[in-house]
């Protein structure tokens, strides 16, 4: 037998019993995961401003699914228009960083590894958006803007938050 032909058969040979002991090949599935609903939406967001308004303030809140898109925002009367999109941003931000926005600009400013999150666009590292959570599943995010300050921000969307999905923080 020649060499290239020998060559081949114990290639052949490994590649069998490689095989034998591979994981079966399962089917292609689609993926299921819980989402924030519009439903949902909507009551977090009337907490949410509830809560700003029991505290005399007024705000704009919204909230995005796990995907970062937006699913519904409310916004009071006389609330600045560049606070709409900061409460989107702060939304994505908690959303895709699976963390309140207060602590990750917290890392961001005491952490050196952290200080590079201020150079990604997408992301606003001001308190205000809390991730959702249900079922230890992080299902969106909640970003509140024009409150009267971060801290006042979180403190309204946490309100809502824990009234509606009891996930502590």
């Amino acid at each position: 037998m020649p060499f290239s032909s020998l060559r081949l058969l114990s290639a052949g040979v490994a590649f069998s019993v490689s095989s034998a002991f591979a994981a079966p090949v399962l089917p292609a599935l689609p993926v299921k995961h819980a989402d924030v609903s519009l439903p949902l939406a909507t009551q977090l967001l009337d907490a949410t401003l509830a809560a700003c308004h029991a505290k005399g303030r007024s705000a704009v809140a919204a909230v995005v699914d796990r995907g970062g898109n937006l699913v519904a925002l409310q916004r009071d009367d006389n609330v600045g228009p560049h606070n709409t999109l900061a409460a989107q941003r702060k939304a994505y931000t908690a959303l895709s960083t699976k963390v309140p926005t207060s602590l990750l600009s917290q890392r961001a400013r005491n952490d050196p590894d952290s200080s590079n999150l201020n150079t990604i666009d997408a992301l606003l590292l001001l308190g205000g958006g809390v991730p959702l959570i249900s079922d230890a599943e992080v299902i969106g995010g909640i970003g509140v803007a024009a409150a009267g300050g971060a801290t006042m921000d979180e403190e309204c969307a946490m309100q809502a938050v824990k009234q509606l999905l009891a996930q502590p923080h």
